[in-house]
């Protein structure tokens, strides 16, 4: 049988690729294992199934400083218990336990460069019945150094792909067979010649990236799909909007936006641990703004950037060192 193959397959976009050492610990079934030996069986409902819930933390490390501050750590564990509740579960853990977890899976990998925590609340059970009932959840983590998830100035599409609505797959939680959605999306873009997808809610608003919250300019106003469109509630997006508010002095409004919207505006950006804050200069062949990274987004990127690397004093609050100094 003959293989087809969608365009740009061969193309590798060298904005992703990256070269990761293998981190050599795990936290699994309730210890610190080797990261070989973190591994679930074929049988569970999380591989059939994809029921599970994940978090992403990233930890940006301060040359000057000599430390390693991971970022809003107790909002992204807030967030994936919030997770659970969407299960009908629960974990054995608090936010602080989980914090504690990550602080030491880091600290046994000794990194002294930017890193990734991958939090997973996954359901355990071996069995055919994709249910939610008389199952077993369990937690795992894994660590690994991280540079950019994407580019900080990308090219978009739109997506065919909708996303997916509240009553069929919640996005507000970072389900995990529920970025199949996400996979459609982004490798659509991929195999069209794009960095990034941009997703319409079944109503035809814009939703999000891929995996991306995203913000639009114009006219000086800077304005975000709500939380009720179908997006993730996002704890870089919070960020954004406090600091857009405090620092740069603009107020963020949330509301829906069309489609047609994003092509006449100023300025567009995706942001999350993942993307952090990358301006988008072209979505469906039309160039947003001057064809760059907008102004605003630049300053909003510096900012940023500050924040998480602890060069920003007033946002100490939102950074956890993990070495003692």
């Amino acid at each position: 049988m003959q293989t087809i193959h969608p365009p740009f397959t061969t193309r590798a976009l060298e904005s992703e690729r990256q070269v990761t050492a293998r981190p050599q610990w795990a936290f699994f079934q309730g210890r610190v294992v080797p990261i070989a030996d973190a591994k679930v069986s074929i049988m569970t409902q999380v591989v059939n199934y994809g029921i599970g819930a994940f978090g992403g933390i990233r930890g940006y490390w301060n040359d000057d400083a000599h430390q390693l501050y991971v970022f809003r750590i107790a909002d992204h564990f807030r967030r994936l218990l919030n997770s659970c509740k969407l299960f009908n579960t629960t974990l054995p853990y608090s936010h602080a336990d989980l914090g504690a977890i990550t602080l030491d899976l880091i600290r046994r990998e000794d990194y002294r460069q930017d890193m990734y925590a991958r939090p997973l609340v996954y359901n355990a059970t071996e069995d055919i019945t994709p249910r939610l009932y008389d199952v077993e959840f369990d937690f795992c983590m894994f660590t690994r150094p991280q540079g950019n998830y994407i580019k900080l100035e990308v090219r978009a599409c739109t997506s065919s792909w909708r996303r997916l609505d509240d009553n069929m797959l919640p996005a507000r939680g970072k389900i995990t067979g529920g970025y199949v959605n996400s996979a459609f999306a982004r490798s659509e873009a991929h195999w069209n010649g794009y960095d990034e997808g941009i997703v319409l809610n079944q109503d035809g608003h814009v939703a999000e990236g891929s995996a991306e919250n995203l913000f639009i300019v114009r006219d000086g106003q800077v304005y975000t799909p709500p939380v009720t469109d179908n997006i993730l509630e996002g704890i870089t997006r919070s960020t954004l909007m406090q600091l857009f508010r405090d620092e740069l002095g603009v107020a963020v409004r949330e509301r829906q936006i069309d489609r047609s919207e994003l092509y006449v505006a100023d300025e567009a950006l995706f942001c999350g641990t993942g993307a952090q804050v990358a301006g988008i200069v072209e979505i469906d062949h039309r160039v947003i703004g001057a064809g760059r990274v907008g102004p605003l987004t630049q300053k909003l990127q510096d900012v940023y950037f500050r924040v998480v690397r602890g060069k920003h004093p007033g946002y100490m609050n939102w950074l956890t060192p993990v070495y003692s100094r």
